[in-house]
Protein backbone atom coordinates (compact mmCIF):
# COMPACT_ATOMS: atom_id res chain seq x y z
CA UNK A 1 0.00 0.00 0.00
CA UNK A 2 0.85 3.23 -0.72
CA UNK A 3 0.38 6.66 1.36
CA UNK A 4 -0.48 10.02 0.29
CA UNK A 5 -0.46 13.55 0.99
CA UNK A 6 -2.93 13.09 3.98
CA UNK A 7 -1.80 9.60 4.84
CA UNK A 8 -4.30 7.79 3.79
CA UNK A 9 -3.83 4.84 2.35
CA UNK A 10 -4.68 3.76 -0.74
CA UNK A 11 -5.14 0.39 -2.43
CA UNK A 12 -2.25 -0.20 -5.45
CA UNK A 13 -0.83 -2.88 -7.27
CA UNK A 14 0.18 -5.82 -4.56
CA UNK A 15 3.62 -6.08 -6.37
CA UNK A 16 4.86 -2.56 -7.34
CA UNK A 17 8.16 -3.53 -8.02
CA UNK A 18 8.31 -6.85 -9.62
CA UNK A 19 10.92 -6.07 -12.74
CA UNK A 20 12.14 -2.63 -11.18
CA UNK A 21 14.62 -4.01 -8.20
CA UNK A 22 17.91 -5.37 -9.01
CA UNK A 23 18.98 -4.45 -4.85
CA UNK A 24 17.56 -4.13 -1.56
CA UNK A 25 18.93 -2.08 1.02
CA UNK A 26 17.61 -2.21 4.79
CA UNK A 27 18.05 -0.03 7.55
CA UNK A 28 18.97 -2.14 10.74
CA UNK A 29 17.80 -1.07 14.24
CA UNK A 30 13.52 -1.82 14.22
CA UNK A 31 13.93 -3.45 10.59
CA UNK A 32 16.14 -6.14 11.11
CA UNK A 33 17.33 -6.40 14.39
CA UNK A 34 15.03 -6.09 17.40
CA UNK A 35 16.90 -3.33 19.01
CA UNK A 36 14.42 -2.03 21.80
CA UNK A 37 14.43 -6.01 23.33
CA UNK A 38 18.02 -5.90 23.19
CA UNK A 39 18.38 -2.15 25.41
CA UNK A 40 15.69 -2.95 27.76
CA UNK A 41 17.76 -6.51 28.56
CA UNK A 42 20.88 -4.41 28.68
CA UNK A 43 19.26 -1.92 30.64
CA UNK A 44 17.75 -4.49 33.33
CA UNK A 45 21.06 -5.89 33.76
CA UNK A 46 23.25 -2.53 33.91
CA UNK A 47 20.71 -0.90 36.33
CA UNK A 48 19.25 -3.69 38.74
CA UNK A 49 22.10 -2.75 41.44
CA UNK A 50 20.51 0.76 41.04
CA UNK A 51 16.74 0.06 41.57
CA UNK A 52 16.63 -3.55 43.61
CA UNK A 53 12.81 -4.43 43.71
CA UNK A 54 11.87 -2.84 40.67
CA UNK A 55 8.76 -4.17 38.61
CA UNK A 56 8.47 -5.76 35.20
CA UNK A 57 6.23 -2.12 34.80
CA UNK A 58 8.37 -0.12 36.00
CA UNK A 59 11.34 -1.63 33.73
CA UNK A 60 9.30 -0.55 30.62
CA UNK A 61 8.79 2.86 31.99
CA UNK A 62 12.31 2.98 32.44
CA UNK A 63 13.19 1.74 28.74
CA UNK A 64 10.34 3.86 27.36
CA UNK A 65 12.02 7.01 28.56
CA UNK A 66 15.66 5.98 27.68
CA UNK A 67 14.44 5.33 24.15
CA UNK A 68 12.51 8.17 23.68
CA UNK A 69 15.40 10.19 24.45
CA UNK A 70 13.74 13.67 25.13
CA UNK A 71 16.87 15.62 24.64
CA UNK A 72 17.87 14.17 21.69
CA UNK A 73 20.94 13.17 22.52
CA UNK A 74 21.72 10.72 19.99
CA UNK A 75 20.58 12.80 17.18
CA UNK A 76 23.08 15.26 18.67
CA UNK A 77 26.10 12.22 18.76
CA UNK A 78 25.10 11.81 14.93
CA UNK A 79 25.47 15.36 14.48
CA UNK A 80 28.60 15.16 16.13
CA UNK A 81 28.36 16.83 19.25
CA UNK A 82 28.48 14.15 21.99
CA UNK A 83 30.78 10.66 21.25
CA UNK A 84 28.86 7.50 21.22
CA UNK A 85 29.23 6.79 24.80
CA UNK A 86 28.76 9.89 26.25
CA UNK A 87 25.47 9.95 24.61
CA UNK A 88 24.71 6.65 25.86
CA UNK A 89 25.19 8.05 29.78
CA UNK A 90 23.24 11.38 29.33
CA UNK A 91 20.33 9.39 28.33
CA UNK A 92 20.31 7.26 31.38
CA UNK A 93 21.09 10.07 33.50
CA UNK A 94 17.62 11.33 32.50
CA UNK A 95 15.81 8.50 33.46
CA UNK A 96 17.76 8.07 37.21
CA UNK A 97 17.13 12.09 37.61
CA UNK A 98 13.71 11.59 36.70
CA UNK A 99 14.01 8.31 39.40
CA UNK A 100 16.13 10.24 42.13
CA UNK A 101 18.65 7.83 41.85
CA UNK A 102 22.60 9.18 42.12
CA UNK A 103 24.44 8.83 39.47
CA UNK A 104 27.84 9.88 40.11
CA UNK A 105 30.35 9.71 37.47
CA UNK A 106 31.66 6.45 38.10
CA UNK A 107 28.52 4.72 38.93
CA UNK A 108 28.00 6.38 34.78
CA UNK A 109 30.86 4.92 33.84
CA UNK A 110 30.19 1.44 35.52
CA UNK A 111 26.45 1.38 33.74
CA UNK A 112 27.97 2.17 30.25
CA UNK A 113 30.37 -0.65 30.79
CA UNK A 114 27.70 -2.97 32.23
CA UNK A 115 25.21 -2.43 30.00
CA UNK A 116 27.63 -2.52 26.51
CA UNK A 117 28.93 -6.02 27.91
CA UNK A 118 25.06 -7.56 28.70
CA UNK A 119 23.66 -5.92 25.21
CA UNK A 120 25.34 -8.22 22.38
CA UNK A 121 23.79 -11.10 24.08
CA UNK A 122 19.99 -9.75 23.79
CA UNK A 123 20.47 -9.03 20.03
CA UNK A 124 18.29 -10.96 17.98
CA UNK A 125 17.14 -10.46 14.53
CA UNK A 126 12.83 -10.37 13.68
CA UNK A 127 11.46 -13.53 12.80
CA UNK A 128 10.59 -12.15 9.42
CA UNK A 129 14.09 -11.27 8.76
CA UNK A 130 15.95 -14.74 7.52
CA UNK A 131 13.32 -15.85 5.62
CA UNK A 132 13.12 -12.56 3.32
CA UNK A 133 16.79 -12.29 3.01
CA UNK A 134 16.44 -16.29 1.83
CA UNK A 135 13.87 -15.10 -0.53
CA UNK A 136 16.35 -12.33 -1.87
CA UNK A 137 18.94 -14.80 -2.18
CA UNK A 138 17.27 -17.07 -4.05
CA UNK A 139 16.30 -14.65 -6.75
CA UNK A 140 19.36 -12.57 -6.73
CA UNK A 141 18.72 -10.11 -5.70
CA UNK A 142 21.76 -9.00 -3.77
CA UNK A 143 20.68 -6.79 -0.30
CA UNK A 144 22.91 -4.75 2.04
CA UNK A 145 22.32 -1.95 4.85
CA UNK A 146 22.59 1.66 5.80
CA UNK A 147 22.44 2.73 9.06
CA UNK A 148 22.33 5.75 11.35
CA UNK A 149 25.73 4.52 13.49
CA UNK A 150 28.91 3.69 13.17
CA UNK A 151 29.81 0.69 10.58
CA UNK A 152 32.25 -1.37 12.94
CA UNK A 153 28.88 -1.18 15.77
CA UNK A 154 26.76 -2.02 13.27
CA UNK A 155 29.01 -4.72 11.81
CA UNK A 156 29.53 -6.45 15.08
CA UNK A 157 25.34 -6.09 15.52
CA UNK A 158 24.36 -7.91 12.12
CA UNK A 159 26.65 -10.84 12.84
CA UNK A 160 25.30 -11.31 16.56
CA UNK A 161 22.17 -11.30 14.71
CA UNK A 162 23.03 -13.52 12.35
CA UNK A 163 23.17 -11.61 9.74
CA UNK A 164 26.61 -11.71 8.43
CA UNK A 165 25.85 -12.72 5.17
CA UNK A 166 24.63 -8.62 4.97
CA UNK A 167 28.21 -7.87 3.66
CA UNK A 168 27.51 -4.26 2.30
CA UNK A 169 27.10 -2.17 5.39
CA UNK A 170 27.40 1.56 5.27
CA UNK A 171 27.77 3.71 8.26
CA UNK A 172 27.53 7.40 9.21
CA UNK A 173 31.56 7.38 9.36
CA UNK A 174 31.67 5.83 6.50
CA UNK A 175 30.61 9.00 3.97
CA UNK A 176 30.29 11.56 6.51
CA UNK A 177 26.40 12.13 7.14
CA UNK A 178 23.45 10.50 8.76
CA UNK A 179 20.05 9.73 6.68
CA UNK A 180 18.20 11.45 5.56
CA UNK A 181 21.26 13.08 3.74
CA UNK A 182 21.02 11.31 -0.05
CA UNK A 183 24.94 11.06 0.12
CA UNK A 184 24.66 7.70 3.03
CA UNK A 185 21.88 6.08 0.48
CA UNK A 186 23.71 6.74 -2.58
CA UNK A 187 26.63 5.09 -0.96
CA UNK A 188 25.01 1.85 -0.14
CA UNK A 189 23.96 1.37 -3.99
CA UNK A 190 27.58 1.99 -4.86
CA UNK A 191 28.79 -0.40 -2.89
CA UNK A 192 25.92 -2.71 -4.10
CA UNK A 193 26.43 -2.26 -7.55
CA UNK A 194 23.12 -0.59 -8.01
CA UNK A 195 21.80 2.31 -9.54
CA UNK A 196 19.43 4.47 -7.07
CA UNK A 197 16.10 3.72 -9.39
CA UNK A 198 16.96 0.37 -9.31
CA UNK A 199 17.16 -0.23 -5.45
CA UNK A 200 14.82 -0.39 -2.58
CA UNK A 201 15.12 1.05 0.60
CA UNK A 202 13.07 -0.64 4.15
CA UNK A 203 13.24 0.91 7.00
CA UNK A 204 11.27 1.41 10.48
CA UNK A 205 11.67 5.66 10.33
CA UNK A 206 9.06 6.91 8.15
CA UNK A 207 11.09 10.45 7.82
CA UNK A 208 14.36 9.11 8.04
CA UNK A 209 13.72 6.00 5.82
CA UNK A 210 11.11 6.59 4.05
CA UNK A 211 10.81 10.04 2.73
CA UNK A 212 14.86 10.66 2.73
CA UNK A 213 15.44 7.27 0.67
CA UNK A 214 12.52 8.54 -2.16
CA UNK A 215 14.53 12.02 -1.94
CA UNK A 216 17.70 10.43 -2.99
CA UNK A 217 16.30 8.48 -5.89
CA UNK A 218 15.63 5.08 -4.39
CA UNK A 219 12.07 3.21 -4.18
CA UNK A 220 10.94 3.07 -0.29
CA UNK A 221 8.93 1.29 1.95
CA UNK A 222 8.22 2.03 5.47
CA UNK A 223 8.29 -0.86 7.62
CA UNK A 224 5.72 -0.19 10.28
CA UNK A 225 5.50 -2.80 12.97
CA UNK A 226 3.45 -1.23 15.06
CA UNK A 227 0.59 0.01 12.65
CA UNK A 228 1.17 3.78 14.14
CA UNK A 229 -0.31 6.56 12.48
CA UNK A 230 2.08 8.32 9.68
CA UNK A 231 3.97 11.26 11.39
CA UNK A 232 3.11 14.81 9.64
CA UNK A 233 5.70 15.81 7.20
CA UNK A 234 5.56 19.84 6.50
CA UNK A 235 7.34 20.62 3.53
CA UNK A 236 7.52 17.02 2.11
CA UNK A 237 5.79 17.04 -1.00
CA UNK A 238 3.17 14.56 -2.24
CA UNK A 239 5.36 13.09 -4.79
CA UNK A 240 7.87 12.03 -2.59
CA UNK A 241 4.54 10.92 -0.17
CA UNK A 242 3.44 9.25 -2.69
CA UNK A 243 6.70 7.14 -3.40
CA UNK A 244 6.82 5.52 0.25
CA UNK A 245 4.77 1.91 0.28
CA UNK A 246 4.04 0.55 4.01
CA UNK A 247 4.23 -2.32 5.10
CA UNK A 248 3.90 -3.88 8.63
CA UNK A 249 6.10 -6.98 8.01
CA UNK A 250 8.76 -7.93 6.01
CA UNK A 251 6.66 -11.13 4.38
CA UNK A 252 5.08 -7.95 2.25
CA UNK A 253 8.45 -7.04 0.75
CA UNK A 254 8.82 -10.36 -0.57
CA UNK A 255 5.14 -9.80 -2.16
CA UNK A 256 5.89 -6.37 -3.27
CA UNK A 257 9.24 -7.61 -5.63
CA UNK A 258 6.99 -10.56 -7.00
CA UNK A 259 9.44 -13.34 -5.20
CA UNK A 260 8.08 -17.20 -6.37
CA UNK A 261 4.96 -18.15 -3.46
CA UNK A 262 7.67 -20.84 -1.98
CA UNK A 263 9.90 -18.38 -1.01
CA UNK A 264 8.03 -16.11 0.53
CA UNK A 265 7.45 -15.08 3.99
CA UNK A 266 4.14 -16.97 5.29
Amino acid sequence: MTLSASYNKNTIDPAPFVGRVSGVLFDIDETLVDFVAAMKDAMVLASSALLPGCTDAGWDDFSALYMADPQRYYDRYVAGEFTFHQQRGLRARVVFDKLGVDFSADTEAQWIADFEAAQPRSIRAFADVVPLLDALDAAGIPCGAVSNNVHDYQRAKLDQAGLARIAVLVGIDTVGVAKPNPAIFLEGCRQLGTVPEETLYVGDNFMLDGVGAVCAGLSSVWLNRDSVPAPGALGVGSDVLDGIQEVLTLAEVGVMLGLPAPARLM
